[in-house]
């Protein structure tokens, strides 16, 4: 590893650092913490709804988390909690129609801003910044993941 790699590692982890304190300044902004608008954000596109299951797979949230933010949504009644048809145990979480409201505004600007931001690279850029991102991903998760350093 080199002096180079090292400067590079902190300079990416800073900008995803930069955006992290973005997402969660805006979210206080409006009025929520980054993690119920991580929530509200893919219930608001969900039209079907969504098991907190896969809410928990879609912003990498843990159960106990994403369970406290939907109770706290409930109470707001912003959204609905059904059992499934095809299976009783799994809960659908939907958005009401005054959580659609309560959140509409604050998502659909947030979408646009990273769409266009996105819209700002070349389609070429795009690609390479999407697998760049992902590799770099993989490579921390299996590196964070063991058990020593080497």
């Amino acid at each position: 590893m080199t002096k180079e790699d090292k400067k590079n590692a902190y300079l990416y982890c800073k900008f995803r650092d930069e955006q992290f304190a973005l997402y969660d300044e805006y979210a206080k902004r409006n009025g929520m913490l980054m993690k119920t608008l991580l929530v509200v954000n893919i219930l608001f596109y969900a039209k079907e709804g969504l098991t907190q299951k896969d809410i928990c797979s879609r912003t990498f949230q843990s159960k106990q988390t994403v369970n406290l933010i939907i109770q706290n949504l409930l109470k707001e009644a912003y959204v609905t909690v059904e059992e499934r048809k095809e299976n009783k145990r799994e809960k659908l979480v939907k958005m009401t129609d005054a959580g659609r409201a309560y959140c509409e505004k604050v998502v659909r600007h947030i979408t646009w801003a990273e769409d266009t931001a996105m819209s700002m690279f070349t389609p070429e850029e795009q690609k390479q910044l999407i697998d760049l991102s992902r590799t770099f991903t993989k490579n921390l998760t299996k590196l964070v993941n063991q058990e020593i350093e080497e």
